[in-house]
């Protein structure tokens, strides 16, 4: 091979790591309410709300607020907060609560609560995972999305 043809091998494989890493990475998610920004969820999991950083959602679905664990989203979608089971977020982005379907996180992340836009999620929701974090946020940060 000669030098030229290396360099070109080199640098194609190159380009395509960078590719791959680039696709893996999850950028935050911004969530507008009304037409203002009111929370984001950074790529580690940590949670804006109005700008403070106010709990944490870690990759495993454990929810904290303000250092305190008070619920989980888990891998199925199922919502539990302090041990109960009290809702769920499915895969086409349906949301129950107590058993009753109350809204939708849309795949372009439009955001609806009982038939009507109630904001939208930014950045959103091209993953599952990202799809439960969100409805972590509407649900324990006093989004009063889920009341």
């Amino acid at each position: 091979m000669t030098r030229s043809s290396l360099f070109l091998a080199a640098f194609s494989g190159l380009l395509a790591f960078m590719a791959a890493a680039a696709s893996s990475a999850q950028a935050d998610v911004t969530i507008y309410r009304g037409g203002s920004r009111w929370a984001v969820i950074e790529d580690d999991g940590d949670v804006y709300i109005n700008g403070s950083r106010v709990g944490q959602i870690e990759s495993d679905g454990d929810v904290y607020v303000s250092g305190s664990r008070v619920g989980l989203v888990e891998d199925d979608g199922d919502i539990y907060r302090s041990g109960s089971r009290v809702g769920q977020v499915e895969s086409d982005g349906d949301v129950y609560m107590s058993g009753s379907r109350i809204g939708q996180i849309e795949s372009d992340g439009d955001i609806y609560l009982n038939g009507s836009r109630w904001g939208q999620a930014q950045s959103c929701c091209g993953s599952y995972t990202q799809l439960r974090q969100v409805a972590a946020v509407l649900v324990f940060f006093d989004s009063g999305y889920a009341r």
